[in-house]
């Protein structure tokens, strides 16, 4: 059994990608066959596979997740005329509203509720003091895992005749519900291709819509003749491979984060100084609210341990600035948000050795 002490000089990284499956078998296919670029099956079978396992009829693989937002806007048309709106959460990463930036839509962003997600009750006051019809479409954010409330969210959708696209970046397994879902596989994502990113929607001509925008809106009757400004937004086979082979172990991988959350649960239940947030309806990270957060990140790091503060509210970002963004409780959130090391591999006794490095912080007072 190996012991706590065996870490010493050892980093633990706040993320670690989990290759343990067919990913080298199915790169070296690739490199072998020549089919490395956008062309190959590993590209098909993985959209095939994970639109399938997501309950969705399909799936159209991209560069990255914000690429997978920025197409899914497009093809609902959201963009065209300059003063449309979506409305995007004050907590989440900012590429969440560049991705509506980037099409010339405007962003009104909405505080979260105690569980980092969108406050619904927020978001209904801003659709009803929308009085032109300019919002277009919420982007709802599950984050860290933890799953929006889509029921109430779905039914001020279809009050108000506009479209959902799901920030689902951080949320590989669970179900969609709205027009269209967009996943990251980034390195430090659940699942991952290293880069790039899938939308899900069971809507064809969407679907059709986001293949042909990511693919260089190529014409189907000649090579080069394109009729809209399209997007070099194409997954390549070498990255379909990596995320095929990931998806072959799903459950798997699932279910070893969700047994992570589990040994953080125990360990830290009556830490004083930790406050222990919602449980994830999928594991990307685990988060905490840590008094003193960043003297605990700082005692963490001088012993190896890698973490990460929470986000900062969009209406802290310097292009989406709104000098009240100190009344939101996505601020204070975002003073206090600490996500310890979360990856698949991640053993027992690297957990206990966080939790112990935790524990003799506030016990000695930043010692």
């Amino acid at each position: 059994m190996v012991k706590s002490g065996d870490l010493k000089n050892k980093i633990i990284p706040v993320s670690k990608p989990d290759l343990k499956g067919n990913e080298l078998r199915y790169v070296t296919d690739c490199i072998k066959s020549g089919w490395i670029s956008s062309k190959g099956d590993y590209v098909r079978k993985f959209e095939e596979r994970f639109a399938e396992y997501h309950g969705m009829k399909y799936g159209i693989a991209c560069s990255s997740g914000t690429t997978a937002l920025f197409l899914a806007l497009k093809a609902l048309g959201i963009g065209k005329n300059e003063e449309d709106i979506v409305i995007v959460p004050e907590f989440t990463m900012v590429a969440s509203a560049w991705a509506v930036s980037y099409t010339g839509a405007k962003i009104i962003p909405v505080d979260c509720g105690e569980d980092f997600n969108i406050n619904v009750d927020k978001l209904e006051r801003v659709l009803q003091g929308d009085n032109s019809g300019r919002i277009k479409a919420i982007m709802p954010v599950h984050i860290y895992g933890r799953q929006c409330d889509m029921d109430r969210i779905m039914k001020l959708a279809y009050e108000y005749g506009i479209r959902i696209i799901e920030d689902s970046c951080e949320a590989h397994g669970i179900k969609p519900v709205g027009d269209i879902a967009c996943f990251s596989l980034f390195a430090n994502k659940i699942i991952t291709a290293g880069e790039g990113g899938i939308c899900l929607t069971n809507d064809k001509y969407f679907a059709e819509q986001i293949r042909h925008l990511a693919n260089m809106a190529f014409d189907a009757e000649h090579t080069f003749l394109h009729k809209k400004i399209g997007y070099n937004f194409r997954m390549t086979n070498l990255q379909g491979a990596i995320a095929l082979a990931q998806m072959e172990r799903i459950d798997e991988i699932l279910e070893k984060r969700r047994r992570i959350e589990r040994w953080y649960d125990k360990s830290l239940k009556n830490v004083s100084g930790i406050t222990i947030l919602p449980k994830r309806d999928v594991v990307w990270y685990y988060d905490v609210l840590a008094f003193e957060r960043d003297g605990l990140k700082e005692y963490l790091s001088k012993n190896e341990i890698e973490t990460r503060v929470g986000f900062k509210p969009m209406s802290q970002q310097p292009m989406y600035f709104n000098e009240e963004y100190q009344k939101l409780l996505a601020y204070k959130y975002s003073l206090n948000t600490l996500y310890l090391p979360t990856f698949t591999s991640m053993t027992k006794t690297e957990v206990d050795y966080v939790c112990k490095k935790i524990k003799e912080y506030y016990a000695t007072g930043k010692s």
